[in-house]
């Protein structure tokens, strides 16, 4: 490298953003996700020994999926290579496997390669990259926020070990800003600021964990605040709130923080907590989901996890359902809350939900049995001459519009589908099936 290259590389690095430079440069300086290089975890035990196999880093950003590579690249002894799935070409893959194996051929030196957000890779991009992993002519390291089994090649998923990062947890993160505050060599250390605690805890907390989040917000508020005659910035609690005005949600409509958050979402509804189901709720309103997809979702757990118990709940979620079309956003929200409330503190069942399953298991595995005559269509001309309709008994004719009488195929007659709860109004639907079914003196399967 020449001298005006390493000047360049020089004033780079300088002028690289806080969080660039603050990349920790060893295991001892890398801060949280302790459940992977911990001390004596897997990981941390394979990254000391020199001895990595193929590993995908997952989890959001901001949470040193990038950081933990560069350690990987600085103590390793394995040549290191760095792409980004955004702008490298299979081109760019062959030269590197193509120079990886000349390494490992001539000198017996191992290569690393690192992939930013591989999720990005088309097909035929990492069908190229796989048989060099497959064959040990390079060591895959890749990157990613989504989740590799959906995102990535099957075969380059198994062929790697999977780690998930967590988001880091607030002491991390002002751990990591208190040491950027000071670091004169890389970090703030050569400006004299006085940060407030609530302007402190307030970067912490709307960094969501995301360091590099917290980073950025402290250097914009450190350069951007004038220092008083004593040289001295003061960062305010309303210089902070400037600095990190919204905290960045995580969440991609086509990723995994969208179902974990949906998951989420229905379970606080079917657990019977308004708190969380509304919660949840807001995440998504925040994180600007399609509103229709939130009233779907209430819709179908209406159905499924209140069902009969209080037939409302399917009419307040289909309401809801009409209302968000009819008012869009933002206003959508409050009969999104209000459907999600209702299913969330109705009486709970899904005796329906049963039903049809069981329905739907016997239609697919027994004998499809003829519909009984006496059920048959009697309406067309003809039909009487087949015995359409002969014997069928009009209930509306007997007491109680109600008069027992087969209506399964002989081969299924007996069998018991609904089974309703005693909560809610099935309670009442129990006693009249009760009554009824008794009457009916069929035969049990």
């Amino acid at each position: 490298m020449d001298m005006f290259s390493r000047k360049a590389e020089e004033t780079l690095k300088q002028d690289a953003p806080l969080a660039a430079r603050m990349r920790p440069r060893t295991l001892d300086d890398f801060v949280g996700q302790e459940h992977i290089v911990g001390p004596g975890r897997l990981l941390r035990r394979a990254i000391e020994a020199d001895r990595l196999s193929s590993i995908i880093l997952y989890g959001p950003p901001g949470t040193g999926k990038t950081t933990l590579a560069m350690v990987i690249a600085g103590t390793t002894k394995s040549h290191f290579e760095q792409l980004n799935a955004v702008t490298a070409g299979v081109t760019d893959i062959r030269r590197v496997v193509a120079e990886a194996a000349d390494r490992l051929g001539m000198q017996g030196t191992r290569t690393i390669l690192f992939i930013d957000e591989v999720h990005r890779f088309n097909r035929s991009q990492q069908d190229a990259l796989l048989p060099s992993v497959e064959n040990g002519t390079v060591i895959f390291i890749g990157a990613t926020t989504e989740n590799p089994f959906f995102e990535v090649n099957a075969p380059l998923v198994s062929r790697s070990r999977v780690f998930r990062l967590e988001p880091l947890d607030d002491e991390d993160i002002a751990v990591i800003l208190r040491r950027a505050l000071g670091d004169a060599e890389r970090g703030l250390g050569t400006f004299s600021v006085e940060v407030e605690p609530e302007a402190f805890d307030h970067i912490v907390r709307m960094a969501n964990g995301d360091a590099r989040s917290a980073l950025n917000a402290i250097e914009l508020a450190v350069l951007t605040t004038p220092p008083d005659e004593l040289g001295v910035r003061h960062i305010t609690l309303e210089v902070a709130e400037d600095s990190i005005q919204r905290r960045a949600l995580v969440y991609d409509r086509d990723g995994d923080a969208h179902y974990d958050t949906i998951s989420a979402f229905i379970k606080s509804m079917r657990g019977s907590d308004p708190d969380a189901a509304a919660y949840w709720l807001a995440r998504m309103v925040a994180a600007g989901e399609d509103p229709e997809f939130i009233a779907r979702r209430i819709v179908i757990q209406a159905a499924e996890d209140v069902g009969c118990a209080d037939p409302h709940a399917l009419l307040v979620a289909c309401a809801a359902a009409w209302a968000v079309r009819f008012v869009g956003w933002p206003e959508a929200k409050l009969p999104l809350a209000e459907a999600a409330i209702y299913v969330a503190t109705a009486p709970k069942s899904n005796s329906a939900y049963l039903a049809i399953a069981k329905a739907m298991e016997d239609v697919e595995k027994e004998r499809s049995g003829e519909v009984p005559a006496h059920l048959r269509d009697a309406s067309y001309k003809g039909a009487a001459r087949l015995g359409h309709g002969a014997g069928y008994k009009y209930p509306h004719d007997f007491p109680g519009h109600f008069v027992p009488q087969q209506y399964l195929p002989d081969i299924l007659a007996g069998r018991v589908y609904y089974e309703p709860s005693s909560n809610g109004y099935e309670k009442q639907i129990a006693n009249r099936l009760t009554r009824w079914r008794s009457v009916h003196e069929r035969p049990e399967r």
